[in-house]
């Protein structure tokens, strides 16, 4: 795809997560005052909002091996190399979880509004922020929800295939007693990074990993779970036999070179 397309065609994405965003801010925002009004604001995310945007970009969702469908309330982690990967997510899930997030994202005009409402937010300059997300995530739990946390401290760069990670998930998990269910998604890194120098669309393809228990969780500390599902998560990017994650970072280099 050549660089004029390829900016019309973040362009076109960035329209796309918008427009029903605007179209349903206000039932969406009523929904939020309910006390359960979550529930049918997820719905709407998951059936309309990511849909809408990942066939309208000219992705569809392929699903490599078989995911848990119980309504069992887990810890959701995965990579994060686009912005596709809210979308995908989503998608992955039927039962509603929340999001864990950075506090910035308030400051997007309407989108802020709705988000500050619907996710947990976290000031990572912040401790007494980071011990509230305890707290929220406890009620989130106790309504049978599952808690989403993308956990690389930073991933940005377009040169690393999966960046360390940080202990909030894992804390979450083991102060909660919730099972972790790690995805990873192979494609976006390739076919829609952050940066506006490659892609193109395509399938996007998630693959789910071994769930690890409860019981499990509590037996290890954070530190073992925490290095555990790094090398899981970037074993499986490694050894996928597509490599496009792979290839992305070598495109990547070329093109900066």
């Amino acid at each position: 795809m050549n660089k004029a397309f390829l900016i019309l065609w973040r362009i076109w994405f960035y329209a796309l997560a918008a427009f029903p965003v605007v179209f349903l801010f206000f039932p969406l925002a009523f929904l939020l005052l309910l006390p359960n009004g979550y529930r049918y604001v997820f719905w709407v995310a998951r059936n309309i909002w990511a849909p809408f945007v990942l066939f309208g970009s000219g992705f569809w969702v392929k699903r490599v091996n078989d995911f848990p469908s119980d309504g069992t309330s887990y810890m959701l982690i995965a990579n994060h190399s686009s912005y596709m990967d809210i979308m995908l997510m989503l998608r992955m899930r039927k039962t509603p979880f929340v999001f864990v997030g950075k506090k910035e994202l308030v400051n997007i005009p309407i989108f802020g509004y709705l988000y500050k409402r619907a996710a947990i937010m976290v000031d990572r300059s912040s401790s007494s922020s980071r011990f509230a997300v305890y707290e929220r995530a406890q009620k989130v739990i106790q309504k049978g929800y599952s808690v989403c946390i993308f956990p690389e401290k930073e991933f940005l760069d377009e040169t690393i295939l999966l960046n360390a990670f940080k202990k909030g998930a894992f804390k979450l998990a083991t102060e909660h007693q919730l099972p972790i269910l790690p995805l990873v998604f192979l494609d976006c890194k390739r076919k829609f990074p952050w940066y506006t120098t490659h892609g193109y669309p395509g399938s996007l393809r998630v693959k789910a990993l071994n769930i690890i228990s409860a019981d499990e969780v509590q037996s290890q500390t954070i530190e073992v779970l925490q290095l555990r599902l790094h090398k899981q998560i970037k074993t499986t990017l490694e050894n996928d036999p597509q490599g496009k994650a792979v290839e992305a970072i070598e495109v990547w280099k070329k093109k900066t070179a």
